[in-house]
């Protein structure tokens, strides 16, 4: 924006010697002249002024045709062709032909990219200067003394013009670009009205008015449809500009000509909801699709129940002891499966007898570990937080900071009217009310607020005071060097005193401020606006833009359109525009006075002003706050879970033994563990360098504790339930539970962590960091929960057997030992849930009810908004909350986009010219065309306007008055250096450049040689066309091999659309990409090897470039989770293929809910929501793993058998684990400070709990109990061998082995009613009792 500021203010000065170029053309006739030769200066403008002449044309001597007829080839062939002896005859001397060049030059010069333009413009000057027929079409109202010579001189001039030809001329030069400003010539040429709102009778009048300060005296046009007497208006003929105006010149361009440009290719219409009917399609299909399955269902469940006569629906082959041989796979996962339990029963033991140096040799390791935190570096920079280092939009964002410096710091204001009314305005169309922005009290208090932080707000550094104009950016530096302000009251050069300037009309109308500013805003480009006699101009020497200064004014509406409603606008908007560095070093002033500011607007008021303010460091800060903020929230949360299983591990027989059985300090312990594995993680990859981020630290320890209390309930609950063997120690009896439980315990682990491993493929920094943190938290956990835990528990053990108190474990309590019973919960669960879930009524409606679930969460996926807004991003109360909120209502103006084209390029060959330019003979499809035509088409690109481009403005800048006194292109003989325009002093000389045979382009052999001098000249009146303020940075010069200084990269910036969602940005950014891919397609078609190679590239593209493939990520990382936890659980659950599939089917089936969930309760997919997608597959494993594990360990006969026999031995531990657990803890997430934790984590965290809950309790329990594995018979051999002959000989140790049964048992033929009930074979320790529903 500010880049544009700076070219707009280069055009400026193109305005002022427009006005002295009007064009008038008369028919030949008997005319005389008006005027001949210079008499002396204007009275009433200083300026040379013409003698009146009343007779025939004079004769002009043949080197002066020459010259006239360099300037006006088309009078002086018309003269010579009706000349009857061959003598041209004109009304002017060489003086005056000579002045009417100079006069022409800068507005040749503006125009010179459209001939035709050109040659239609000349006319009006041509004949109205030399014409022999003058009188025909001109006639002089006013003729007074020259000031100096006291000569009469014509001061008022009327001259009749035929409206078509001024429309003619107008329409062939309407479109002819000033690519340095992204805007029309005649943005400048029209005066007030600008390019927006000028016509030809308005472009003409302007020019002819004396007001503008460059026309030499009074020109007043009429406009006239037909001859009237002796007048015949002038009607020269007008070239359309899409065709060339003579055989040796070239039509006008796309750019400067709408007719010449080809037709827009037409885009893929947008697609059309899918629909059936009125309703949405694939709602509608999802029913279809429940109502055919359930259809199926329910007949096939009636017909076998019916049959079966049976609420269990058994098929060959369905009972465990059918009869068949093992195979080889069932032989390899028994004997995996064994080894495991001998392998965990032994280390159980171990850890339980010499618990004490388990503990301290866990402790020490986990401190050395957990030492690493004090190397940890975390990240809250956005950049480094969401958008990969390898992701494309980081390697253009490092490659255009590299070679043009980063984005400009940007610090805003936004101040809104408080108790303001509308502002009465006196028009001679009567009173016009404008907003309340425009009070001149209310201008006046701003203008203070503003002035002070401009001039006054100090920052210190080394002792040393910063100020705005040390840190600003300073286009016009070193002629101008004030800082850029993009504010309304630089319309007024940000003085108080002109708010208050006035001046009277004829109509007794007082033209005021209110006045000035409506002119400014038809076209901020004036170097002089005539109602109050001030620029409109800003104070640092550009433009100030109304829709970047203002807001409120659009209704909502994201187009701005030609003739906005500046005057309604509500809100005032001040930019400060800052320099930025890709030497970080750099930016510390910046960083230090933005802090001030920011601490300066935290503590004003004003009760005028509702302000909402922002600087460039203000996200990082915030964030960082936030996350700082919440640290009591998390606590309260983590106090909460700590407390529910301190109470909840506890075995209570009675009261009076409440403090022995007790877990409080057990469950501490466990707490600690958990705590531990974040930390040791956490130190582990803050050894290796691996940056955190906030997400780690906010999301682990919730994932850790919830994988980690479960597997500590499993461990307490299975030893509470087992009783002791005889002969067992106590060692030996946990060592036992160990080996029942752990491989259960490692399933859900290791599936975990690996899931998490390969999710750190992701390259998204966020993603990654958290995959590798969590991953080896949750590694740590499980290694310490085995070893610290278990040895925590046999202290624990050994101080309930001795009776002494929980905590204060030097007391001792009553010695009477209380019977262990069942828990309230597990009784619950066996005597009242697992019968209704699984009667003849609960499993088929709960198969149709989560089907039905499914398909309506299916049928809303893809409506799920992809993206996060700014806001949520920020604490509540943060001062970004309101300035977001005033940015989506006043923002008027879409962000900047550079489209880069990488070096590589030859600029001094014309083919490649051609193919980058947009000039006159550029090709159709060049760079510059093309990204002029998608603008033509913002409405579905995204692309406001043409782009600026450089190598236009250089060829033109070049050649510009090359002839004349002042050229451009200077050069100082003293040391060959750039010589500026204004420098009248040095020895300066014209460049020595050749045009090109169309005089529009610099030769080859110049073209490198002055590139260095259109880029260092400051535009200014002479030569508005200077490179410096508009592509000082937009040029790399460098050295190629052979020492030579070539084009490296360049940009063409233009800007977007005004975007406002998330959605706008990131489509924005894929339609820059999709015509920047058409770009470099086209330039590199038909080369052997590609040359060209251009991106788009603008600020907020790193941030949203997620979103262009967030589906996709999602689906990848996912699809890698459910893949990596399919086949760690087929190696760890023996080898269970079926049972694998199961899990991974049921977590497929808590992810598309939660999706479903998602869309009902308004959270978007984004880095965020996917890494808590990632971590609700590490959570949901918990959910179904324990539960599919003690279903194909259960030894009963039927499906519906072993999945009653896992409810009841695992449901109360998962329940109770992680359910009740989180539950209390993340309600709490729902108080907290930031948007951000109560959307993206309460929700989401809740939804993963509650729906892998019902999954995996609920739906899993019935799906096993329908299509549920059988069990490995060569396990079920091994445990029935087992059984045997503990009934007869008693407990066996762990170090004997089951013998290989010679063959298969039938247990039908056993009489299990011998072994001991306490004994069961299924670690859940369920008593052998039938089973009844």
């Amino acid at each position: 924006m500010t880049d544009r500021s700076f070219i707009l203010f280069i055009s400026i000065i193109g305005v002022l010697v427009i006005t002295c170029d009007h064009r008038v053309s008369a028919a030949p006739g008997e005319g005389t002249c008006i005027w001949y030769g210079s008499c002396g200066s204007n009275p009433a403008t200083d300026k040379p002024a013409n003698c009146p002449y009343k007779g025939p044309a004079k004769p002009l001597n043949s080197t002066d045709v020459l010259t006239l007829t360099a300037a006006c080839p088309e009078l002086v062939q018309e003269m010579m062709s009706t000349s009857p002896d061959g003598v041209v005859r004109t009304c002017c001397d060489v003086s005056q032909i000579t002045a009417m060049i100079t006069q022409m030059v800068i507005g040749q010069g503006l125009l010179q990219r459209c001939p035709t333009c050109v040659r239609n413009f000349r006319q009006m000057f041509c004949y109205m200067t030399c014409s022999p027929h003058q009188s025909d079409f001109m006639v002089a109202k006013e003729i007074k003394n020259a000031t100096d010579t006291n000569k009469p001189v014509i001061t008022d001039l009327e001259v009749h013009v035929a409206d078509t030809f001024v429309d003619s001329v107008y329409r062939s030069c309407k479109d002819v670009a000033m690519p340095s400003t992204n805007e029309k010539a005649l943005s400048i040429m029209c005066g007030p009205w600008g390019a927006y709102y000028c016509s030809g009778q308005r472009w003409f009048t302007f020019m002819g008015d004396i007001g503008n300060q460059y026309t030499p005296f009074q020109i007043d046009y009429v406009y006239d449809t037909k001859a009237e007497g002796a007048v015949v208006p002038f009607n020269g003929t007008v070239i359309p500009c899409s065709q060339a105006p003579n055989n040796l010149s070239h039509a006008c361009s796309c750019l400067d000509c709408e007719a010449s440009c080809p037709k827009p290719p037409s885009l893929p219409p947008i697609p059309e909801p899918f629909t059936i009917g009125d309703a949405d399609g694939l709602m509608v299909v999802m029913a279809l699709f429940f109502l055919l399955f359930a259809a199926a269902f329910i007949t096939v469940y009636v017909c076998y129940s019916c049959r079966s006569q049976s609420i269990d629906i058994v098929v060959p082959g369905d009972s465990s002891t059918s009869g068949e041989e093992p195979g080889c796979l069932e032989k390899m996962g028994s004997n995996l499966e064994e080894v495991l339990q001998k392998y965990f029963t032994i280390w159980g033991t171990i850890c339980a007898e010499h618990p004490w140096t388990v503990l301290i040799v866990g402790g020490l390791v986990a401190i050395g570990l957990s030492v690493g935190i004090i190397f940890l570096k975390v990240t809250t920079d956005p950049v480094e937080l969401w958008a990969s280092p390898f992701s494309r939009s980081r390697i253009e964002k490092e490659y255009y900071d590299k070679n043009f410096e980063p984005f400009y710091r940007t610090e805003m204001l936004i101040i809104r009217p408080v108790g303001v009314e509308k502002v009465p305005h006196q028009t001679p169309d009567g009173i016009e009310m404008w907003g309340p922005v425009y009070n001149k009290t209310f201008l006046k208090e701003v203008l203070k607020l503003q002035n002070y932080i401009t001039r006054e707000l100090t920052g210190e550094v080394n002792d040393e005071p910063v100020v705005l104009e040390d840190i600003c950016f300073t286009p016009l530096s070193p002629t101008n060097k004030n800082c850029t302000i993009q504010s309304v009251l630089n319309f007024f050069q940000n003085d108080e005193a002109n708010l208050d300037i006035e001046s009277p009309t004829e109509t007794n109308i007082t033209k005021n401020y209110i006045d000035h500013l409506a002119s400014c805003y038809r076209n901020p480009l004036q170097p002089w606006e005539s109602s109050i006699g001030i620029p409109c101009l800003g104070e640092y020497g550009g433009p100030v833009f109304p829709y970047t200064t203002l807001g409120g004014f659009l209704n909502e509406s994201q187009v701005l359109g030609k003739d906005p409603a500046y005057k309604n606008a509500t809100a005032l908007v001040i930019t400060l525009v800052v320099n930025n560095y890709y030497n970080k070093d750099k930016i510390e002033k910046a960083m230090v006075w933005e802090k001030e500011l920011i601490a300066f607007m935290k503590n004003f008021s004003h009760p005028m002003m509702d302000v909402a303010y922002s600087s460039e460091r203000s996200i990082q800060d915030e964030v960082q706050r936030m996350s700082e903020g919440d640290v009591l929230t998390i606590l309260i949360s983590y106090t909460i879970m700590f407390v529910y299983i301190s109470l909840a591990l506890g075995d209570y027989t009675r009261c009076s033994r409440l403090l022995v059985d007790s877990k409080i300090t057990l469950g501490f312990g466990g707490v600690i563990i958990v705590l531990i594995s974040v930390t040791s993680s956490v130190g582990v990859y803050g050894y290796a360098g691996v940056k955190a981020t906030l997400v780690i630290i906010e999301v682990i320890p919730f994932l850790v504790l919830a994988v980690g209390v479960d597997n500590m309930f499993i461990l307490v609950q299975t030893y509470q339930r087992e009783s002791r063997r005889p002969a067992e120690v106590r060692s030996e009896h946990i060592g036992r539970v160990v080996g029942q439980v752990a491989p259960s315990i490692l399933l859900a682990s290791f599936s975990e962590a690996a899931c998490f491993f390969l999710g750190a493929l992701s390259d998204m920094p966020a993603v990654h960091a958290f995959a590798l943190y969590a991953g080896l938290a949750l590694l740590i956990d499980f290694l310490l929960q085995i070893s610290c835990f278990v040895s925590l528990i046999a202290l624990d053990a050994k101080r309930q057997e001795e009776n002494r108190y929980d905590i204060c474990c030097c007391v001792v309590g009553g010695n009477k030992e209380g019977s262990s019973r069942e828990g309230t919960l597990q009784r619950f669960i066996k005597k009242v849930y697992a019968p209704c879930l699984l009667s003849r009524i609960g499993r088929p409606l709960v198969i149709l009810v989560f089907t039905g679930w499914l398909f309506s969460s299916i049928a809303v996926l893809p409506k799920i908004d992809v993206g996060l807004d700014q806001e949520l991003s920020m604490p509540e109360d943060s001062y970004m909350q309101k300035y977001f909120d005033y940015l989506h209502k006043y923002l008027s103006v879409g962000p900047p986009v550079y489209f880069v084209l990488k070096e590589g390029i030859d600029f001094t060959n014309l083919t490649q010219q051609n193919e980058i330019c947009g000039t006159v003979n550029c090709d159709t499809d060049s760079l510059s065309t093309q990204i002029y035509i998608s603008s033509l088409l913002a409405n579905r690109t995204y692309i406001a306007q043409p782009a600026s481009s450089w190598l236009d403005d250089y060829m033109d800048w070049s050649l510009y008055n090359l002839d004349g006194d002042v050229p451009c292109c200077r050069i100082n003989l003293a040391d060959n250096s750039f010589c500026p325009s204004s420098d009248m002093t040095s020895n300066c000389t014209a460049c020595d450049i050749q045009p090109l045979e169309d005089g529009l382009r610099p030769d080859p052999a110049s073209f490198m040689e002055y590139l260095p001098f259109f880029l260092e000249d400051v535009p200014n009146e002479d030569c508005p066309k200077g490179g410096h303020a508009a592509y000082g940075q937009a040029v790399n010069i460098i050295r190629n091999g052979r020492n030579e200084s070539v084009v490296g990269a360049s940009y063409f910036m233009t800007y977007h659309t005004i975007l406002k969602t998330s959605k706008d940005y990131y489509e924005a950014l894929r339609w820059a990409r999709t015509v920047s891919t058409n770009i470099t397609d086209t330039l590199n078609q038909g080369l052997a090897k590609p040359v060209y190679d251009v991106f788009p590239y603008s600020v907020f593209y790193v941030f949203y470039e997620q979103y262009l493939t967030m589906w996709e990520d999602l689906g990848k990382s996912l699809g890698i989770s459910l893949l990596t936890v399919f086949i760690v659980s087929i190696v760890l659950s023996g080898l269970e293929i079926m049972s694998s599939f199961i899990v991974v089917t049921t977590i497929l089936m808590i992810l598309i809910n939660l999706g479903g969930l998602m869309y009902w309760w308004g959270v978007s997919l984004n880095a965020v929501s996917l890494v808590n997608l990632v971590m609700a597959v590490g959570i949901s494993v918990e959910f179904c793993s324990h539960i599919t594990h003690a279903f194909s360990l259960s030894l009963k006969d039927t499906r519906w058998q072993r999945s009653y026999d896992a409810v009841v031995t695992m449901g109360s531990s998962v329940l109770s684990g992680i359910t009740f657990t989180k539950f209390g803890g993340i309600v709490v997430l729902a108080f907290a400070h930031s948007k951000i934790f109560q959307i993206f984590y309460f929700r989401m965290y809740l939804g993963i709990v509650l729906i892998g809950a019902a999954h995996g309790l609920i739906f899993l329990p019935v799906l096993l109990s329908f299509f549920g594995p059988r069990s490995n018979r060569c396990r079920v051999q091994k445990l029935q061998w087992k059984m045997i002959a503990e009934s007869f000989h008693g407990s066996m140790s762990v170090s004997e082995e089951v013998p290989e049964p010679q063959q298969f048992i039938d247990a039908s033929s056993l009489d299990v009613s011998i072994i001991q009930p306490e004994i069961h074979p299924n670690y859940g320790g369920i008593e052998s009792e039938s089973l009844t529903v």
